[in-house]
């Protein structure tokens, strides 16, 4: 299992012996300081990022789109949660 923010809020308590005895399975919680600890591999990260991107290894899909006058009905429609995916704003 792998835990990546907490949005919903936090994971319940659970045994971890539980997913230990069904068959060597790991928790994880990555952390973003980890990655960012310096410059050179922050660099490193975002040109990995980049050239994935730019070569079409990673397909980005733009679920909506605003123009940038339209920010604040962004905002209402991302904290009711009427949005999924990407969203971007526009000139």
């Amino acid at each position: 299992m792998a835990s990546f923010g907490n949005a919903s809020g936090p994971v319940p308590p659970f045994a971890p012996g539980i997913p230990g005895a069904k068959g060597s399975i790991y928790v994880t919680r990555q952390t973003l300081f980890t990655h960012i600890a310096t410059r050179e591999s922050t660099q490193q990260m975002a040109d990995d990022l980049f050239e994935a991107v730019t070569s079409g290894k990673v397909d980005i899909r733009i679920e909506q789109r605003y123009a940038l006058a339209d920010v604040a009905q962004a905002h209402r429609d991302l904290e009711a949660r009427k949005t999924t995916g990407c969203t971007i704003l526009t000139l």
